[in-house]
């Protein structure tokens, strides 16, 4: 079956529920056991808004430092075969 015309069961919300709530990290977390899905929705876009700022940070001072780097540099080369990677 398609999967278009078949509606979610409970369960399998429960199931999709747990699974999200496993791939949060432990200190997101803290409130184990059952909370509402809104609760845990919630909780999930904060973390990926935070992994967003992370990576925007990171991305910012690996420019910085490549701004600072001799282009030719085996440092420079060493950083563009990590990021081809």
């Amino acid at each position: 079956m398609s999967g278009r015309g078949r509606r979610i069961t409970d369960e399998e919300i429960n199931e999709l529920i747990s699974k999200l709530q496993s791939m949060l990290p432990e200190s997101r977390r803290r409130n184990a056991g059952r909370v509402s899905a809104s609760k845990l929705l919630k909780e999930t876009c904060s973390y990926i808004k935070s992994l967003h700022r992370e990576v925007d940070g990171l991305s910012d001072r690996l420019a910085g430092l490549m701004d600072t780097m001799d282009s030719n540099s085996p440092q420079a080369e060493i950083v563009r075969g990590l990021l081809r990677s």
